[in-house]
């Protein structure tokens, strides 16, 4: 039956329907760990303020949790435009809270956990009960809601609380929402410990209820701080140096950064390498970021500054980042006026500015802490030399394998410096122009580039004896090192020059057909370099957004948008941040040629703030991958292709 298409077919999520809609876009679903955690941020936000001094989280028999903190308590009066009290709004209304007003360092929440802006409505969206209870200016308030996030009872003050302040949540996860109803106990006493690390003179407590209905007890200080937690972290293992701790935040001075942005860290080298953990603004960030890219370079500078100084590098050896921060392991905790983040559950930062802050913040203290503990420096300097010898070492058995029958490496190849197979990138570059752009944005040391004249050849039904008759397939085969081959075949991969072949084409429909192109090439006829994960895609920017400065604590920036979506996502976010639409620059790039070195190096190729997908192939559904490329690559699929594209191109992005 054919279904109706009209005014009426159109649906409009109100209020929290899109968390419930679509949770997964909002948190995390394998448990409520993460709805639990947006409270428990809050409650640590009030700590980093210097308003709490005690968290203390309960963890019920019933499957509820209560976060309890002794804050300044949020605000119960009405909204001056919304004529709705504020406890009420944080907990019904996404993107309200007291976290966007970040101009002044010293506003309520200047340092809080980021810009999302949902936050505990998505804990009230997905749970069937929240309780809140808020002691301020005397009395305690209290306000209830049902599941769904609707509210029960009216915001009442249900007694006096003399000079107490703070707020008090209950949580009622929603099972329907989660994989697992329940709150991992582990997670949360990892995530409370790190919090006591963090917050010094502040005391973090956790209770689980026990069948017998007894409590069990644990309590989080930490007065030494990072260093004592990164002490705990290596206990029992060989430490090449004392673990050295500092921290350094801007002043008001300072003229590239706000007041009080900047990190605290704890560093530590190790005959064995051990885990490490950063955070931004009391955030875990366990996939880390750009603020550990920054804290990486910040530590190989001062190293290297060291070992040059004094003279200790062996003729011929030439050092890396990898060989200083191997072993090293760091508790990492940087302050940022405004993080970016990767997805909403804050796992990755993603905020540029954060390399160049904690690396300039972390490279002179560290310098200075070095040549005053000459024997240590020397210590750290040995294992990072002993580093790189034994990577040079491996660099030279794998050159000799490469030495008999090599052919000719293309003449439009730039090649990379490094033969460390590991750290090596090859860029199939579109055209001359961005080629030429691409050479000026390398880091010679590790990446090569290689520029493609138009579009490759079509290869899904070349045969594979006439593959290399095209010159830019050639090229390609020729720069990496690799033989043609099939899906069912073992090829022999110990000549692959490059860890990573990155393709990089405009960011409009002309580049995405050269992707297309050359993903044909590389799953018909090297299918391996897709299994073993070698391919990437860069995703180059298509706007370029310059924001005016506002004063000295907010100076002048540059950001970038895929897409219409990200960058209508960044007007808003700058129109919240108080910056006027017509104050704001907006460019589109027609392509990777009419990019600087800069801003192609900054946004494609630097990984510390480039943004590239990985190619992966799913063996499962290789039958349909399969069919899918014959339709739409094979030469007699004319019909089928068209029948595939009317039924289909309705599902397509076009830019129109």
């Amino acid at each position: 039956m054919k279904q109706n298409y009209d005014e009426s077919s159109f649906r409009v999520l109100k209020g929290l329907e899109p968390v419930r809609e679509r949770p997964g876009m909002y948190t995390r679903t394998d448990s409520p760990a993460h709805i639990v955690q947006e409270v428990i941020d809050n409650a640590a936000d009030e700590a980093l303020a210097g308003s709490a001094k005690h968290i203390h989280v309960c963890l019920q028999r019933d499957g509820s949790v209560t976060v309890t903190d002794d804050g300044r308590g949020i605000p119960v009066g009405p909204h001056p435009e919304e004529k709705v009290p504020v406890v009420v709004l944080a907990f019904t209304r996404l993107h309200a809270g007291g976290k966007f007003n970040k101009r002044e360092g010293n506003s309520a929440y200047a340092f809080s956990g980021g810009l999302h802006g949902v936050g505990v409505a998505v804990t009230n969206a997905l749970s069937t009960r929240v309780e809140v209870e808020v002691r301020r200016d005397g009395k305690v308030h209290a306000v209830v809601f049902s599941e769904g996030g609707e509210q029960v009872s009216k915001l009442a003050v249900v007694g006096d609380c003399g000079r107490q302040s703070g707020t008090r949540v209950r949580v009622w996860p929603d099972p329907k929402y989660f994989d697992s109803p329940k709150v991992p106990q582990a997670e949360m006493e990892r995530l409370l410990r790190s919090k006591a690390v963090l917050l010094p003179g502040v005391a973090v407590m956790l209770d689980v209820e026990q069948a017998d209905g007894s409590m069990l007890s644990k309590t989080w200080r930490y007065p030494d701080g990072l260093a004592g937690y990164l002490a705990e972290l290596a206990a029992g293992q060989d430490a090449v140096a004392p673990i050295y701790a500092a921290e350094q935040y801007a002043s008001g001075e300072d003229e590239s950064f706000a007041e009080g942005e900047g990190a605290a860290w704890a560093l530590g080298w190790f005959a064995e390498a051990m885990g490490s953990e950063s955070y931004v603004n009391l955030i875990p960030t366990v996939a880390g970021g750009t603020h550990e890219s920054g804290l990486r370079s910040g530590v190989f500078d001062a190293v290297k500054s060291f070992i040059e100084h004094h003279a200790l590098l062996p003729r011929g050896v030439k050092l890396q980042q990898e060989d200083v921060c191997g072993r090293m392991a760091f508790v990492l905790s940087a302050r940022i006026l405004d993080p970016q983040f990767q997805g909403q559950v804050k796992e990755k930062l993603n905020s540029r500015e954060a390399v160049k802050l904690v690396a300039g913040m972390v490279r002179d203290p560290l310098e200075i802490w070095l040549n005053a503990h000459v024997e240590a420096g020397k210590a750290i300097a040995e294992l990072s030399i002993r580093q790189a010898l034994a990577r040079q070492k491996n660099a030279q058995k794998v050159e000799k394998r490469k030495q008999s029958g090599v052919a000719v490496l293309p003449g439009k190849l730039t090649d990379c410096e490094s033969t460390d197979i590991a750290d090596n990138e090859l860029f199939l570059v579109e055209g001359d122009s961005a080629g030429g752009s691409a050479k000026m944005a390398r880091d010679k040391e590790t990446q090569a580039i290689l520029p493609l004249r138009g579009k490759v050849q079509n290869s899904w039904e070349i045969e594979p004896n006439r593959l290399f008759a095209n010159a830019e397939i050639h090229d390609i085969a020729v720069a990496l090192g690799v033989d043609a081959h099939t899906a069912e075949s073992t090829p022999d991969l110990s000549n692959l020059r490059y860890g990573k072949v990155v393709i990089m084409s405009d960011a409009d429909v002309d580049g995405a057909h050269i992707q297309t192109l050359l993903l044909t090439l590389f799953y018909r006829h090297f299918p391996a370099l897709i299994r073993h994960g070698h391919v990437y895609i860069a995703q180059p920017p298509l706007y370029r957004v310059d924001v005016p400065a506002q004063g000295k604590k907010r100076p002048a920036k540059r950001l970038y948008a895929l897409d219409e979506g990200e960058l209508e996502a960044i007007r808003d976010r700058l129109a919240k941040e108080g910056f006027a639409p017509d104050k704001i620059e907006v460019g589109r790039f027609k392509g990777l040629g009419e990019m600087n070195p800069e801003q192609l190096r900054e946004t494609a190729m630097a990984p510390a703030t480039r943004r590239v997908l990985p190619v992966a192939e799913r063996p499962e559904s290789r039958e349909q991958t399969l069919k899918l490329f014959n339709l739409l690559m094979g030469k007699g699929e004319a019909a089928g292709r068209r029948a595939w594209m009317e039924s289909k191109g309705h599902l397509a992005d076009a830019d129109l």
